[in-house]
């Protein structure tokens, strides 16, 4: 009869909950939202572009912006997943000799 599968761990003994890339991840998210929360930096007509006011050429440029921290924080959280996943097996490959 097979082993069942261990449930995946956040952390374990060699493995921490929080990491640096995990860190980076969260702050990659919280900058657009604090950057878009953040209205009295941006509540104000001048400088235009193109005739459109900054406040809301400056919404509309975190779009794009989000955008890039969202996936620079997907690929930091894919980055720790893989370690984790290769630190587990390699724990697993351990424990087994």
């Amino acid at each position: 009869m097979p082993e069942p599968e261990e449930p995946d761990e956040p952390g374990g003994p060699d493995l921490p909950a929080v990491t640096p890339e995990r860190v980076l991840a969260g702050l990659a998210l919280l900058v657009p939202v604090v950057a878009l929360l953040w209205v009295g930096s941006y509540d104000k007509p001048d400088p235009e572009v193109g005739g459109v006011p900054f406040f809301y050429w400056y919404q509309l440029l975190w779009v794009p912006v989000s955008a890039v921290f969202t996936v620079a924080a997907y690929l930091l959280v894919n980055r720790d997943e893989k370690a984790r996943r290769a630190a587990r097996t390699a724990r697993k490959a351990g424990g087994a000799r």
